[in-house]
């Protein structure tokens, strides 16, 4: 049996293959997964911290059921998946005598639904597939597949969320599928060529892609069936940024207080207002003694939307991934299919902006909440995906001109693996006698890019950061990793010392050889660095 998990900002799904049907199904955690009318099991990203020195949390549902989403307490914890890997993480609460990092919060959720998946499935299965957002950065995806290591499976694949949806919806009239992923943190939009069999749901045809030592099966014996990601986009952008905005408009024209309940009433108020054009909340707090009602109409929700020019940054991203796509001869006719996934799609001023750019007979609007994790599942299932990468990757040098360490780029963004040529790099000793060569390689965001994550008051909040310097993420910065080259004899400055190639295979790891082109050996060969994103 296989298993995929989508491990949401908002809500997280998770989807077995069953073999006796050849289909994919939603798991119902209990205790765990909400039970709402016409949705799927869906689990609430929600932890309360019990105690923090053991471990001991509430998550999901049960955080809900007992009211703890709804009081003004550090120890409750939501959208706390958006913290994990960011590079500048603001005030953190301190619980029990430890710092609490969004890291932790999110390995002691999964580390409760893996306990239950394995108490209601005691024999998990072979391969696990987590899908993650096409923007996550390397730090996110080593902290994922690190924290499902428990889980006994042989094998541990990712997909980029959008590009699983685009596997899991069942077009099957459909080639070209724009995919506009839009949850409670992140907005992803993937445009993927599906061939038509893969979308019929035809027998598998057997394991491609591997990670580890074993193998299901054998893919030399069959041609696999590939989907292939044309373009794609991302941005740091979702539901909860909404339901702030909602809270921060009640606060500056009523006055009312940003706490937990309040943003939990704005939640429901835009919810509400994807069925009906006004909504109301009323609640009553019997330990304050203070009552809520809030009201919010259609029209003043689409006004405060634009007021963060949330439309605009929108824009912005159907605007890149088209041209990306016209980049690989794909015009906006030549797509078949716009499908709609995640809980923020489901707001009316979404649907109408993206009939801005597609007739409404090609929009999908049926899987918002499983097309991820049941598409993933098709990974497992003899689908193989050509994909590239979304960020560049370079080596840090010291900017004389800058007087600061600045990065070089090595790998571009939009690189196809696996690479058929290595890039090559040529190194020399920068001083007498030196007894080693070492080098930082790092994972490169655009000039733009940076994303602050820290509390205010009770609300965690993510803010994008303007910056006219390329922002880096090193991969290999620590003791016994930065050094790729021992000298014998010792170097000197001069003369190129050391030949290193890089290229990415198609697990999508970075890989290195280096040679030292005075003794003529092969000091690395094949060497991991990291697996990219």
């Amino acid at each position: 049996m296989s298993l995929a998990i989508d491990f949401g900002t908002s809500n997280t799904v998770i989807a077995r293959w069953n073999p006796a049907t050849q289909q994919p199904e939603t798991i119902n955690l209990p205790g765990l997964s909400a039970n709402v009318l016409g949705q799927p099991p869906l689990i609430p990203s929600l932890v309360y911290v019990e105690d923090a020195s053991r471990g001991e949390v509430i998550v999901g549902q049960a955080v809900r059921d007992r009211g703890l989403d709804l009081k003004s307490d550090p120890r409750y914890f939501h959208s706390f998946k958006r913290g994990i890997g960011a590079e500048i993480q603001g005030f953190l609460p301190e619980l029990d005598g430890e710092t609490v990092r969004f890291d932790r919060v999110g390995e002691w959720f999964l580390a409760q639904i893996v306990d239950k998946l394995q108490s209601v499935i005691p024999d998990v299965g072979e391969s696990l597939v987590l899908t993650v957002p096409v923007d996550s950065f390397e730090a996110y995806r080593h902290w994922l597949s690190q924290v499902c290591q428990s889980l006994p499976v042989q094998q541990v694949r990712m997909l980029d969320e959008p590009t699983a949806a685009a596997l899991g919806y069942g077009t099957q009239e459909a080639d070209i599928l724009l995919v506009v992923d839009f949850g409670g943190g992140t907005l992803d939009l993937s445009l993927v060529q599906v061939p038509k069999e893969i979308q019929a749901g035809k027998k598998p045809l057997g394991l491609i892609l591997k990670w580890g030592e074993k193998s299901l099966g054998d893919s030399t014996k069959q041609r696999p069936k590939t989907a292939r990601v044309l373009a794609k986009a991302g941005q740091n952008l979702g539901g909860s940024d909404l339901d702030n905005w909602i809270v921060d408009d009640f606060a500056s024209s009523q006055g009312i207080q940003a706490t937990p309940l309040t943003l939990r009433l704005a939640e429901r108020l835009k919810i509400q207002l994807s069925l009906q054009t006004s909504a109301s909340e009323v609640y009553f707090d019997d330990e304050t003694l203070e009552s809520y009602e809030l009201e919010l109409t259609r029209d003043r929700f689409e006004d405060i939307l634009k007021q963060h020019q949330f439309f605009d940054r929108l824009d912005e991203a159907m605007t890149q991934t088209l041209q990306q796509g016209r980049r690989q001869g794909v015009e906006v006719s030549d797509i078949d299919a716009v499908l709609l996934v995640g809980g923020t799609v489901q707001i009316p001023a979404v649907q109408t902006w993206v009939e801005q750019y597609f007739d409404a007979a090609k929009i999908r609007r049926s899987k918002p909440f499983e097309a991820i994790a049941q598409g993933a599942l098709q990974l497992l299932q003899g689908v193989e995906v050509k994909d590239f990468l979304y960020h560049s990757y370079g080596v840090r040098f010291w900017d004389r001109r800058q007087n600061c360490h600045n990065w070089h780029s090595i790998i571009r963004v939009g690189q196809a693996y696996p690479m058929s040529d290595p890039v090559e790099l040529l190194l020399g000793a920068s001083v007498e006698n030196q007894p080693s060569i070492e080098l930082i390689i790092g994972e490169l965001g655009n000039q733009t890019q940076g994303i602050e994550v820290f509390f205010d008051g009770d609300r965690l909040v993510t803010r994008n950061l303007k910056s006219d310097r390329t922002s880096a993420k090193p991969l290999n910065d620590k003791d016994g990793a930065r050094t790729i080259a021992q000298l014998m004899p010792l170097g000197y400055p001069g003369s190129d010392r050391i030949k290193v190639q890089f290229w990415v295979d198609a697990e999508r790891f970075l890989r290195i050889r280096v040679e030292d082109l005075l003794s003529h050996q092969t000091l690395l060969d094949n060497q991991l660095v990291a697996q990219l994103s």
